[in-house]
């Protein structure tokens, strides 16, 4: 028979672990919301994708990441596809970027390995506009991935002088 203290001691997250990806996903999902307009669309801006960095300091974030970015989708004209491949693709892309930087111990460098990759990813959004609107791929796939670029580019800045303050490792 279990006893309560061994279960406690086998969850998988910590009442603080949840309370941190929680804290991530609304940040996600209100910075979206505030930028709504540029967040969304052909050409995009999200200022919130700043915090995909977080899953390089913890992979708790991985989660709090992926769940704003699908809450945040809800509010996408592209409605339920947005949301399905939009946290699908943030997941595995975040994912791949901790697979692929962990061996890297400078920060500053796993921050602009992961501002490329999350660029190119951006096929995945271009090929949904390219198939819900017969929008050119190319195209889309240019103007989303220079947006999603240089969001993560100024992002990255924003959360490696944050981790310079606050230990988000723990």
């Amino acid at each position: 028979m279990n006893h309560p203290e061994k279960l406690r001691s086998e969850s998988v997250w910590t009442t603080q672990e949840l309370t941190k990806m929680a804290l991530v996903a609304a940040l996600y999902v209100a910075v979206t919301f505030a930028l709504q307009p540029v967040g969304y669309g052909n050409i995009q801006f999200r200022v919130a994708e700043m915090f995909n960095f977080l899953a390089l300091y913890n992979k708790r974030y991985v989660w709090g990441v992926t769940i704003g970015c699908a809450i945040a989708n809800r509010a996408s004209p592209n409605g339920l596809l947005d949301v399905i491949v939009g946290s699908v693709c943030t997941f595995f892309v975040l994912l791949l970027c901790r697979y692929l930087t962990r061996k890297i111990k400078d920060m500053r460098i796993k921050i602009a390995v992961t501002t490329v990759i999350f660029a190119i990813s951006m096929f995945t959004v271009a090929a949904q506009l390219t198939i819900l609107f017969q929008a050119p791929f190319l195209f889309n796939w240019l103007t989303i991935g220079i947006g999603e670029l240089l969001s993560m580019a100024i992002g990255g800045i924003v959360i490696y002088v944050i981790s310079k303050k606050i230990d988000l490792t723990a």
